[in-house]
């Protein structure tokens, strides 16, 4: 696979995040949602952001060709989060991760770009597994992993870390099973 790969769906598009997304990322880094559920990542400031792009994301999209994917809506080319695929300490597999701004939550865009993102990990990145990770609390991504075929596995800590997870997980053959009826 190609590093860096674009992917669409019938209304979105998903691009690596690079520089020209550090304001956005910003904005997405330090929504209520994501600073309760996910945590303070300590940026703060747009230069804070290009630091965290270049350290965090690019080197996992240069190493893997997948990370971080800035999603943009294609009528009008608004950026309205984030969904990727990352290697992650302390889960197996590839984790699928997700995050939009409150403006886009509801209306379909993340069960959109995540099927896209977990059809892209199997397929094109020859995944055998992807998990997912979320605090008990937050419901709407438990919801959605649901919604994606995958099933509550256990509760688990990620490596200097505290906080307890919940772990998502679907197999590549039940990912097969799921899509041959479809």
């Amino acid at each position: 696979m190609e590093p860096h790969h674009f992917f669409e769906t019938e209304r979105l598009i998903l691009r690596p995040t690079n520089l020209e997304d550090a304001s956005f990322l910003l904005k997405v880094l330090n929504t209520p949602k994501w600073l309760q559920f996910i945590g303070d990542r300590a940026v703060h400031t747009i230069e804070q952001a290009e630091e965290y792009i270049l350290t965090r994301i690019k080197p996992q999209q240069d190493r893997l060709g997948y990370s971080n994917f800035t999603v943009i809506r294609k009528e009008d080319q608004v950026k309205m989060g984030f969904c990727g695929l990352y290697d992650r300490e302390g889960v197996e597999g590839l984790d699928i991760g997700f995050a939009y701004l409150p403006a886009f939550e509801g209306k379909g865009y993340g069960t959109e770009a995540a099927k896209e993102m977990m059809r892209a990990g199997f397929e094109d990145f020859e995944a055998s597994e992807i998990s997912g990770i979320t605090v008990e609390e937050n419901i709407a991504s438990r919801k959605l992993m649901e919604k994606l075929g995958m099933g509550f596995q256990k509760r688990i800590n990620l490596p200097n870390d505290p906080v307890e997870l919940l772990l998502y997980y679907i197999s590549r053959k039940t990912y097969d099973d799921l899509h041959q009826k479809e």
